[in-house]
């Protein structure tokens, strides 16, 4: 089964980057950023998420984020799926903090349950149908709006599909954007780019990053 295995975020600066990405969240190889000047602007068409335990949580990572330099899109708040909220690293990636749960169980942590990657797509049928060409398994699948790949026990990141539009209303932005995505998808597979242009490189160990 297909999975991924990294995600390399080009940034301008990637210094700043990885001090933003260790001060807000204490991410770990998981994500890795390196120098690009791909012309990018507007929405890039990808969202990531920290799937938490409790609403503690999601406030401690937000907090830390924004004192790191991130920008509030959609201030955490409660809904009907539980509580959360999207922000803007300084680089320029829209992150979500999120999690189920409606009530705090414990004192508050940076810990995580999944980091989540979606996608946005023109046309789920088609990109859902090029997954599973790729190796993916469909574990949830909600027309054409959303999709959700089942990861194996090598995975660290989950991988979902979900209309453009639609994505951009929830992170808060304007869906128009143009240019590179800036992101390169780390895979146990060979190299390919998929029908809205997101890059998938094969996996490479930490220690051989940049």
């Amino acid at each position: 089964m297909t999975s991924i295995a990294s995600l390399t975020l080009d940034v301008a600066d990637p210094e700043a980057a990885r001090r933003f990405y260790a001060e807000a969240f204490g991410l770990d190889a998981r994500l890795r950023v390196r120098a690009a000047e791909a012309p990018s602007s507007g929405f890039r068409g990808f969202t990531l998420s920290l799937v938490v335990a409790q609403p503690a949580d999601v406030d401690l990572l937000f907090g830390a984020a924004l004192a790191a330099g991130a920008t509030a899109l959609k201030p955490a708040t409660k809904s009907l799926w539980g509580y959360g909220g999207t922000l803007q690293a300084p680089d320029g990636t829209i992150w979500k903090i999120a999690t189920s749960a409606k009530k705090n169980t414990g004192p508050a942590t940076k810990e995580f349950d999944q980091l989540v990657l979606l996608l946005g797509v023109a046309d789920m049928a088609a990109s859902k149908r090029f997954y599973v060409e790729h190796g993916l398994t469909v574990a949830k699948s909600f027309g054409r709006m959303y999709a959700e790949f089942a990861a194996d026990a090598d995975s660290t990141v989950k991988l979902g599909l979900y209309r453009r539009r639609a994505l951009a209303k929830d992170a808060g932005v304007a869906p128009e954007g143009t240019g590179s995505h800036r992101l390169a998808i780390g895979g146990t597979t060979a190299a390919f780019t998929d029908p809205d242009g997101y890059a998938w490189e094969t996996a490479v160990p930490a220690s051989a990053a940049a």
